[in-house]
């Protein structure tokens, strides 16, 4: 195949795209504006809808390494850490799915990534802001910061929540403030008490918050998340160093295993997260969006990056199968994905309003709900979740 594509981001979407896109022989240029391939974050949840496309891709045997697998995924009470409701994931995900559930690291996710990425011929770009583009009836040309100018027959931006590609093409669009704050930090697990945090994904929900911790590769770590509501700080970067001590009494009260958790905590980070409507459309002629730079998402779900990987191989697959006709596998990839990552940015949302909850009946309700599902009608529980999990891109695209 003789398209040259352009890849704008280095991301796990962007990684993940370069490497399908590879596979199917295409040449690809990958820009990104850091001035090295390094990721930063903390943990991600990788669920049996992304891990399957990486085992399409070759790669799931090197995640799995350096990933831990949780065996169940269970909702807590803040107030004494009272089990709520649990699903089970580990050999379940397994038989059900054909794939595991797996917690890991973004950093080793994403020298994974690269490393696979290089070897398979991506030609990487490092210090290349993007700047402007424009469209000719055969290329796009595409302008960076350092004065470089390249041109490509596709472009497809990777870019994340703050895409130059998403606002050079669309103009800027304007996130809305979802009213809720995070933290987020490891900590070492040598240094909490044996057996206090079972090797699950455990979400603690309280009034108005939540407290998510999850262990990461082979359990060194844990890795949290703390979300509560705070009309102040609006800050979207998410490398923000946070003040231990507002975190220490913004949970005060709550139970045994996250009080514990926070007296741990060496450094943690703060940011706001903000509600970015699904676009109508990311496409334009030559050049499209993937991941968080068409459909950010809150993170209740865990599917952020899921969606981005599977964003990468439906695409990857068009275009295979579409060679001759690549502005048309560009049109076809918008449509099949535009409503399912609208779905999953609705049922985010949603979830975390259901975490949140603060009137006594509601969360009354909510309990018996989920409790009542997770304890006798275990298999409607796991079907709540077929329309994510069992998503198999690799089978087909719907």
């Amino acid at each position: 195949m003789s398209l040259h594509i352009g890849i704008v981001g280095g991301g796990i979407g962007g990684l993940c795209t370069a490497i399908a896109l590879r596979a199917i022989g295409l040449q690809v240029s990958l820009y990104e504006q850091s001035d090295s391939a390094g990721e930063y974050g903390a943990g991600i949840q990788l669920s049996p809808n992304a891990t399957r496309i990486f085992k399409a891709l070759g790669l799931l045997d090197a995640i799995e390494t350096v990933s831990f697998k949780p065996q169940n995924a269970q909702l807590r009470s803040w107030k004494n850490a009272r089990l709520i409701a649990s699903v089970p994931l580990g050999q379940t995900s397994l038989d059900r799915y054909g794939s595991p559930y797996l917690h890991i690291h973004r950093s080793n996710l994403h020298d994974i990534l690269r490393q696979r990425a290089q070897s398979a011929g991506v030609h990487f770009r490092f210090a290349h802001r993007l700047v402007d583009l424009s469209q000719q009836d055969d290329h796009v040309s595409l302008a960076f910061a350092n004065g470089k100018l390249y041109q490509h027959e596709l472009i497809i931006g990777c870019d994340g929540i703050k895409s130059a590609v998403r606002n050079l093409l669309f103009d800027n669009t304007h996130p809305q403030f979802s009213g809720h704050v995070a933290w987020r930090g490891l900590i070492k697990t040598n240094k909490l008490p044996d057996n206090l945090i079972a090797p699950n994904a455990t979400v603690h929900l309280g009034p108005h918050q939540h407290f998510v911790h999850y262990y990461l590769g082979s359990g060194d770590y844990v890795n949290f998340v703390a979300v509560l509501d705070n009309q102040d700080w609006q800050q979207e970067s998410w490398s923000i160093p946070a003040d231990k001590k507002a975190l220490e009494c913004a949970f005060s009260g709550w139970n045994t295993p996250v009080q514990t958790l926070i007296k741990n905590i060496d450094v943690c980070y703060m940011w706001a997260l903000f509600h970015h409507s699904p676009l109508k459309n990311w496409t334009d002629r030559r050049i499209t969006l993937l991941g968080d730079a068409c459909h950010p998402m809150l993170p209740y779900m865990a599917q952020g990056a899921a969606m981005a990987i599977e964003d990468a191989w439906v695409l990857s697959r068009l275009l295979e199968q579409k060679e001759q006709e690549p502005r048309l596998a560009l049109a076809e990839y918008q449509k099949y994905r535009l409503a399912r990552t609208a779905k999953v940015q609705a049922a985010s949302e949603e979830q975390g309003n259901m975490f949140h909850l603060a009137d006594r009946t509601s969360i009354t309700f909510r309990n018996l709900k989920l409790g009542l599902g997770s304890r006798y009608l275990p298999d409607l529980a796991l079907q709540s979740m077929d329309w994510i999990y069992g998503y198999d891109a690799v089978k087909g695209f719907h």
